[in-house]
């Protein structure tokens, strides 16, 4: 048996606007976070970068690793520690970060989080302190 639509005005509509209102439904669903940019980075560009002042450095290793040696003006926020994302969560988001570990396995497992968080701009430090060390570049304690 045929389904017959409604014929008077105001049925046709209302059934107008509710299909119009379904079909922009997913635009108004879509995640209002922008995506987060990650640009990974060796020691000579991850210099460059911190030369130029366009960079907040963010060490995610121990606060002992970090006592042992780190990278001059860098923040330490421990990624093993349980409110890591809550300690990053209070830093703007805005601004670019340069992230790294001791060989960069932690601040590329860091990475979800400041994606999840909604950060703009991350560069990601391959190999860690370890490969800036190999750089012959500077640390401090």
């Amino acid at each position: 048996m045929p389904v017959s639509l409604p014929t008077t005005r105001p049925m046709k509509t209302f059934l107008t606007t509710t299909l119009l209102l379904l079909l922009t439904l997913p635009v108004f669903a879509a995640d209002p976070i922008a995506k987060t940019e990650i640009t990974h980075v060796d020691p000579k560009a991850a210099a460059a970068l911190i030369d130029e002042k366009k960079v907040t450095i963010l060490d995610v290793r121990t606060d002992a690793e970090y006592k042992d040696g780190h990278l001059a003006n860098a923040i330490n926020h421990d990624f093993t520690e349980d409110d890591f994302k809550t300690q990053i969560d209070t830093l703007d988001k805005e601004k670019p970060y340069l992230i790294h570990c001791q060989s960069g396995a932690r601040s590329a497992k860091s990475l979800k989080a400041f994606k999840a968080l909604g950060f703009k701009h991350i560069y990601h430090l391959d190999g860690g302190i370890s490969a800036w060390k190999d750089a012959s570049l500077p640390v401090t304690k």
